[in-house]
Formats: structure tokens, sequence, C-alpha cells
């Protein structure tokens, strides 16, 4: 480990709803974050497909990179840059980008689950994969484009996530890193490389797979011409924990043996931290996934809808003229009647955009419930939802688990809805331990670290997070309440 003082290790951040550059500055002994720049992201519609605009945020990126450059100079030592998961684009033989990359809700995977089980079971992609099904997989994207026969799919030589891409563009290696290569369901765990034979029954072409790096990997220096750009010279880029989820997991200071992480964000990523990946009927009886993470470990975890019910709801409120911030909207649900009407969060209806609150009550009025119509209420109803939800995630990971996991750790942007952490607490019955706020950062930047030795392993960089960020402590109450919303809502969970 090196002594060096105050550098600065800069994590781009992308998120499905914003995405920021943010500088670690780190002493030695404590990180202190800075946000640089920050800038939003969302699905671009054209002709009905959901797209990434891709370029404008390489643009953002580099004006963030710039601006930190004109902040730290040379004392920037490294940087590193996570996106959500599953997305990706596609080369020409020439490493021109194929066509925009596709949002993850785009309609055109509806069917393509169904369509891969006809010709590979669904027991055997999670035999080989060990991934949670969720139709916007990597693996179903590419199975509808080779279902369509599409040009793109025909013309590709290189397949890469969307950070993948970003870093090639920064440094120009492509590589996929391992914790985002996990989310595709298209790599094998038990091989630690693709899963080619199971691609090849799917119709896609497994010459667009290349190497796997581990997190941690330093992929090289800026390319000339962006160093040039960003004022930054040749810093070295290093792969952190790529999906953004990983990088999170990994700043969590908790005892990994013994609590339950959940990155609360547009989605909520619940799970636990395990040295294996764990591949069993009890794991598909759940759908349960085994994600990769940071120093070869792996997140057995579930996606869960998320704060994206809220934030639907929030746009549709702006559409129309009326403006709410996320603290007001936690008012508004703080002051709703409690335990009202409920919704099942894993509905496919709640998936894409659109009128959030005409698919809320739509879904009550389908299951004989009262229909919520005011803001608040319906808020309600999303958060309550959610926190039950939580609760049938959290019994399925100590079965997973072998024990009854006393404390779940609540990290990331969502962590500062204090009435859904509670509320957490209240229908699991467990305590919640909140903070830190800017998990998926700090991972990031302690990756970073240990990368370029400022710091020496994971155990000690959660040390360094835990000494430089305060947690909050939610109780749980009114179990009675919460318990009688649990029977209510496993009934309408089960149709």
């Amino acid at each position: 480990m090196t002594t060096d003082k105050n550098v600065v290790f800069l994590a781009v951040d992308l998120g499905a709803e914003s995405g920021r550059v943010v500088a670690g500055n780190f002493d030695g002994a404590r990180i202190a974050l800075e946000e640089v720049h920050r800038f939003p992201n969302g699905p671009v519609n054209v002709r009905g497909s959901l797209f990434w605009d891709l370029l404008r945020l390489w643009t953002d990126v580099k004006t963030g990179l710039a601006k930190a450059a004109d902040l730290y100079g040379d004392r920037v030592v490294g940087i590193g840059l996570d996106t959500w998961g599953v997305d990706f684009g596609l080369l020409a033989r020439d490493d021109t980008l194929l066509g925009n990359p596709y949002h993850y809700r785009d309609s055109r995977t509806d069917h393509a689950m169904a369509a891969a089980f006809e010709i590979v079971p669904r027991e055997e992609i999670f035999e080989r994969t060990g991934i949670q099904f969720m139709q916007f997989n990597s693996l179903f994207q590419l199975t509808a484009m080779a279902e369509a026969g599409s040009p793109m799919l025909d013309a590709a030589e290189t397949f890469l996530n969307v950070p993948d891409l970003l870093n090639f563009w920064l440094t120009g290696r492509k590589v996929s890193e391992f914790s985002i290569a996990t989310t595709t369901q298209c790599y094998d765990p038990r091989s630690n490389d693709w899963a080619y034979d199971m691609l090849e029954k799917l119709g896609v072409p497994t010459r667009i797979f290349g190497e796997i790096v581990p997190p941690g990997t330093v992929l090289g220096p800026l390319l000339a011409s962006v160093a040039e750009e960003t004022g930054l010279g040749p810093v070295p880029v290093i792969a952190p924990a790529t999906h953004d989820t990983g990088s999170a997991v990994a700043a969590v200071p908790m005892d990994p043996d013994n609590a339950i992480y959940l990155s609360s964000g547009t989605w909520s990523l619940m799970g636990i931290e395990s040295k294996q990946p764990v591949i069993d009927e009890q794991m598909l009886a759940h759908n349960l996934t085994n994600e990769g993470g940071v120093d070869g470990t792996f997140r057995l975890l579930k996606n869960i809808m998320g704060l994206w019910l809220v934030q639907e709801l929030r746009r549709e409120w702006q559409r129309a003229g009326e403006e709410h911030d996320y603290g007001e909207m936690v008012e508004m649900a703080a002051a709703a009647p409690a335990f009202g009407p409920l919704i099942d969060p894993r509905d496919a209806r709640f998936m894409a955009p659109g009128d959030m609150s005409v698919r809320i009550q739509a879904f009550c009025e389908e299951t004989d419930q009262a229909v919520p119509e005011a803001k608040g209420a319906l808020l309600r109803t999303a958060l309550e939802s959610l926190a039950l939800e939580y609760r049938c995630v959290a019994e399925s990971l100590d079965e997973i688990a072998g024990k009854h996991l006393k404390t779940i750790h609540i990290i990331g942007g969502g962590s500062k809805n204090e009435l859904l952490d509670q509320f957490a607490a209240d229908a699991t019955g467990r305590t919640v331990v909140t903070g830190p706020v800017e998990a998926t950062a700090l991972g990031n930047v302690m990756v970073q670290a240990i990368a370029t030795g400022h710091l020496g392993s994971m155990i000690e960089g959660r040390q360094v997070i835990r000494q430089s960020f305060d947690v909050k402590t939610f109780e749980p109450r009114d179990s009675a309440a919460w318990e009688a919303a649990f029977e209510r809502y496993l009934c309408i969970r089960k149709g």
C-alpha cells in the first residue's frame, strides 16, 4: 500500500435516470466525495422503440472529466466507470458502433423468453448461467435479434456492455469486465467464460464475445485524443465493478456473513454476498441470480421493481404541469392512510414507461381492492407494496443462507427515502441500517484505490468507508399491522 496523500479518483457513474462524474478525495484514512458534473439520462423513443442516447452520454462523460481536470489537475490518479446492467452495443469489424443501443425496457423482448425456452429449456439456461430470468437480460435481447434476422447481428464483430463500450472509447481496449458480463445471462460462472454452446443453440454468433477481465483491471491510460480533449493527460482507467450494483455492494460496511444488502434506486437489488456461485433448484425456484462482485465474490440477489414506480408517478404529474420533488412526495405518502390497497411490483404492466397511476389503479380494481385516487394514496400503495416484497425476498435469502439474517443494509440514493427505510424494517421485522448514500461511487473509488496500491484490500477499503460516512438505524415497529398486511399481500402476489 502506498502512502500518497490527497489523491483523487474519478468515478463516472451512469444510472438509468441520471449520470455524474464524482471525485473521490482520499487522504490515506478517509474518502470524501464531491460531485463534479451531473446530467440527465433516460430512454429516447424513436418510432416506437426505446434507445439510449449514448453519444450524448459520452459527451457528458468527457465534459465531467474536463471539469475534474480544471479542479484537481495532476492529483487525479485514476478513472473508473460503472453503469446499469444488461444493455450493450455492437461493433462492426472497423469498430464502428452499429446503431443506437436499445433500452432494456424496449418491448422487442416481450416474447423473447418464451421463444428461447422452446430451444433451450428454462432449467438448462439457469443451470448454465445461474441468472434470474428477466425478459430484458442481454441473452433475450440477443435472442430477439436472432429471431428477427437482425442485420446488425449479422454485421457485428464485437459485443460490449455499455460500460465496456465506454471504456473502449476511453482507452482503445475492448474487454468485458466480469461483474457486467455476469448480468447478461450469457456467462457461465462454472467455466469462467461465455456459455458458447448455449448461445450457438439460440442462434447468437459466439464470435462477438471476447476476453473477460476481473474488477480492478487497469485497462490502460486515456487515449491521447481523450486526454487532450479533457486536459487530464494519460491518467489510468481502471475497471471497477463496472456494473453499478457490484460497485455499490463492494462499499457496504457490513459483515458479509450475517447481513442482507439492498441497493435502492430505480431498481431495488436485494441479496447476500457469497464466495462462490450457488446454482441449484432452490435458487431457481426463488428466481434468484448469481452476479459477479469484487474480489472473486458473487452477489446472490433478486431484482425488484424499486423506486421506478415513484419516479414514473412523478414524471406523469410533471407532464400534467404538476411539479413535486421527492421530499414532498415522501411527505404526501406519509400523510396518506396506512395499509390501503397493495400491488405486486413484479407485474409486467409496471415495467414500461407511461401513466403509472392508471396502471396501479387498474391492478387494484382487478384484484377487488379500493382504488387509490389521491397522489399520497398512490405513493403509499407503491411504497408499502415494495416493503412487503422486500420481506418475501429476505425470507428467500434466509433459506439460501441457511440462517436468519437479522440486518438489512440499504445503500444508494433510495436510502434517503426514510419512509421506505422504516417500512422495510417494519415489513421484514429486521433492523435496517442505511448508508452510505453514495455507495456506487464509493465502491468504484475503493476498487481504483486497491488497483493502484493506495489501499491494501477490500476489508481495508470497507473500513475506510465505515470511518468516512455516518449510517442511520431503523428498528421494526407495529408488527401486528404489518403481519396482517403481509398475509393480504401474499394472496395478491399469488393471484
